[in-house]
């Protein structure tokens, strides 16, 4: 039978898998091997994918997928999940031994950080290094590389974060970069960081870094759940299996850290000395040696960071860049007798030759655990997991929890946020006063009062809101629950031609369109990633807010978090549309399959979400004090002249200024939109930066002599509700929700994309979008 016939609460054994090669590469890496036992879970509220658990850990695949797996239901047909076994073809745990390289001299240590997602390996950077990344709870946080130093025992190490991977093979953008790194970079060490509660899974990846022969450390990581499992490790056993130091470690709270880079120098030294012992090589049984160690002395020597043992290796799997290499060297003749020797294994071992390899792989970690591992029992799903599973994953209560936690997200957002934002925005209007007082009339005063204060301080005003809103997103990608939400949201995006994994970076877009972007690197298919892509800018950034929370708290204050909310709502329902007909008319091909580990849920220690939550505040303090101040400074110049002097009424010199002269330009362009030309201004400045915007209408509308209310509004609020409409207001808030992201995102999108066209094209249909969506709400609504 298939696995997507496996009901809710059976077992099946994995016989074999059927599907494109570059599927079934991933799903073996992934643990997904013959005889493998595999649990079905649950199911997400529209009832696909489907969540299954094996070698101890969660994963969601769909259900079209899922046939491509064939099973058998007889348990006792399978070995017991963590009980290991030895490969047909006998491959042992007892390695032989490798050459090393050769490298230089120095107080330098180079070191590169290489795991699984969700390993913990960003961690372990944090708190080496001090640096600040962020640490999410599920795959792709690490979406480029960051590098950070440390000094220890009179060494400098220089340390790479390389992105979160499950193999070597070229599968995504990440783990393409991370195999080009490590080859062509040849770090001093590789730190090879291993999930200690997911240990066969993980070995796999060593397994790869050790057809490297490069030198290495390995931290069992997160050792502390290991601990609390009751599970058993030889740890010295191990690593004299694996011929490298291994440390136990505990990246969250700092335990094991330095061991672990007393481990690191020690190794350098050795290498230095000429005397460190090579890794282990990983055996592949007799066939399959055989086969390998003869067509490696056909390659004879070669450079690029490929041994003569780890091409045949790669060619042997039929890898597409290593034959690409292999074409550009002039070799075809090594492509051609690598596929007369997948012919070769075909008929021998009756499975093909990368199946091959993984099984081999799989043998030599099954018969190492063997030796140095003792489980407690069968390793069951944490209880905890299991219980938030069983409602947030629920199809009564999966989608109204989402949208509950959002709402909740929002209110307090502008609830909550509310009473540090007037304390700011008070003390904002002292300083602007005190410099009325101290300071003579003239073009400085104004500059301070009515350009630098009014600008910078409308929208500084609410970093608090800023500070809560990233608090809640750093929360939920913390705790696991990000990764749930694209396992329940899979099906929906599926439909619209986008992959689950697309609703991580749409989220992420709440906080900022450029990490989402960066993201998208994580969607394996071109299509699901262009897509995402181009629909991330319609996901409303931290930098629209300042804009939402002015125009809301002064037209609809009674109903402030549900009209933020239904903005987000918007924005993202527009994402989805959007997707469905590019889908269709301008992105062709095929989804990818979804493959995605759903992580444990971790409570996130205060620290690291307070430390991710500052960073972005940081990050907005910096943009304040220069992106913002600079526009701030130019707006005001282009709205105070020409012939400030000329005119004694404030509205008719600001109409006359080079500022009034471009809006009054632009004005029938907007005017169906229902905006004034001081509402066209903000939206041609906030092409920059999105809260320009505030600051623009800050400058433009505090500086009009209209009647204003007084009322509990900031002056910028009485002022625009005395020149604006509730009508013309909401419309405005869509513009800004919809049109051009800013300009360091669209910077952004041609670098992800390789193309300026992509770009310019996001720029001109989200102005289009957003034109047309204002349009018809204010033509409509005018005429009730």
């Amino acid at each position: 039978m298939r696995l997507s016939e496996l009901g809710i609460g059976q077992t099946g054994v994995i016989v074999r898998l059927y599907g494109t090669t570059q599927f079934r590469r991933r799903l073996e890496e992934m643990g997904f091997i013959k005889g493998q036992r595999i649990d079905a879970l649950l199911t997400a509220p529209l009832q696909d994918p489907v969540k299954y658990k094996i070698m101890g850990y969660e994963v969601s695949l769909r259900r079209e997928e899922a046939r491509n797996v064939e099973i058998e239901t007889d348990p006792v047909a399978g070995r017991a999940e963590g009980e290991p076994h030895i490969d047909e073809n006998g491959a042992s745990p007892r390695a032989s031994m490798a050459g090393e390289e050769k490298s230089k001299g120095g107080k330098e240590i180079r070191v590169a950080l290489v795991g699984n997602p969700n390993c913990g390996k960003t961690s372990i950077f944090n708190m080496a290094s001090g640096a600040h990344e962020h640490v999410g709870n599920y795959g792709g946080v690490t979406v480029d590389v960051k590098e950070g130093s440390l000094k220890h025992k009179g060494y400098i190490i220089r340390l790479c974060d390389l992105p979160g991977t499950y193999s070597l093979a070229p599968y995504s953008p990440e783990e393409r970069y991370v195999r080009t790194y490590l080859r062509e970079r040849r770090p001093d060490v590789v730190l090879n960081v291993i999930d200690s509660s997911n240990l066969e899974r993980n070995l796999f990846l060593t397994t790869q870094l050790l057809d490297l022969e490069v030198p290495m450390v390995m931290a069992l990581n997160m050792f502390d759940e290991l601990r609390r499992s009751g599970d058993r490790l030889d740890v010295g056993q191990l690593s004299e299996l694996l011929k490298m130091p291994v440390v136990p470690t505990v990246g969250r709270t700092g335990e094991g850290i330095s061991e672990l880079f007393d481990a690191i120098v020690e190794t350098y030294k050795r290498k230095q000395a000429g005397t460190l012992e090579p890794t282990a090589t990983v055996k592949h049984g007799p066939l399959l040696e055989e086969i390998i160690d003869k067509f490696a002395g056909q390659i004879g020597c070669h450079t690029a960071g490929f041994t003569p043992r780890l091409l045949a290796i790669k060619l042997i799997e039929d890898d597409e860049e290593v034959n690409a290499y292999v074409r550009a060297n002039g070799e075809e003749r090594l492509i051609e007798q690598a596929a007369k020797l997948r012919e070769q294994i075909q008929e021998e071992a009756h499975v093909a030759g990368d199946s091959a390899i993984t099984d081999a792989k799989y043998g030599f970690i099954q018969g190492a655990l063997r030796e140095v591992y003792t489980p407690a029992g069968d390793r069951d799903t944490p209880a905890l997991t299991k219980a938030i599973d069983s409602v947030v994953t629920s199809k009564k209560w999966g989608f109204v929890l989402f949208a509950l936690f959002m709402y909740i997200t929002f209110y307090c957002t502008f609830t909550i946020g509310q009473y540090p934002m007037d304390w700011i925005d008070a003390l904002v209007g002292l300083l602007s006063d005190g410099c009325r007082s101290l300071l003579p009339e003239g073009p400085l005063r104004d500059l301070l009062t009515d350009g630098i204060l009014s600008g910078v301080g409308s929208v500084i005003v609410f970093l608090p809101n800023i500070l809560i809103l990233y608090l809640f997103i750093s929360f939920m990608e913390d705790s696991g629950y990000m990764a749930r939400a694209a396992f329940i949201m899979d099906r929906l995006m599926h439909k619209l031609g986008l992959h689950g994994k697309s609703f991580i970076p749409m989220v992420m877009g709440f906080g900022c369109n450029i990490p989402a972007l960066m993201a998208t690197r994580t969607i394996e298919d071109r299509k699901s990633r262009l897509l995402t892509i181009l629909i991330i800018p319609l996901m409303s950034c931290s930098a629209r807010l300042p804009v939402y929370l002015i125009l809301i708290g002064a037209f609809f204050s009674r109903y402030a978090a549900l009209v933020l909310f239904g903005l987000y709502f918007i924005g993202m329902a527009m994402a989805v549309l959007m997707a469905h007909v590019f889908s269709k008319y301008v992105v062709k091909g095929r989804v990818s399959p979804f493959v995605m580990e759903l992580p444990p849920y971790r409570m996130p220690t205060l620290k690291t979400v307070f430390r991710h939550t500052w960073s972005r505040g940081e990050q907005y303090l910096k943009k304040m004090g220069t992106i913002i101040l600079g526009a701030c400074i130019i707006i005001w110049f282009l709205n105070y002249y020409p012939n400030h002097d000329s005119y004694d009424d404030a509205a008719r010199q600001q109409e006359h200024s080079y500022l009034g002269q471009i809006g009054k330009a632009v004005e029938p362009v907007f005017a169906p939109c229902g905006f004034d030309w001081r509402q066209d201004v903000s939206i041609l400045t906030g092409m920059a930066a999105k809260e320009i915007v505030a600051s623009t209408l800050a400058i433009l509308y505090t500086g009009d002599d209209s009647e204003v209310e007084e009322g509990g509004d900031t002056q910028l609020q009485r002022a625009l509700k005395a020149n604006l409409t509730g009508l013309s207001a909401f419309c405005f808030l869509l513009f800004v929700l919809l049109y051009m992201p800013c300009l360091p995102a669209v910077i952004t999108i041609q670098g992800e994309t390789g193309r300026w066209r992509w770009a310019l094209f996001v720029v001109v249909y989200t102005i289009a979008l957003a034109w047309i969506v204002s349009t018809v709400v204010y033509q409509i609504g005018s005429l009730f």
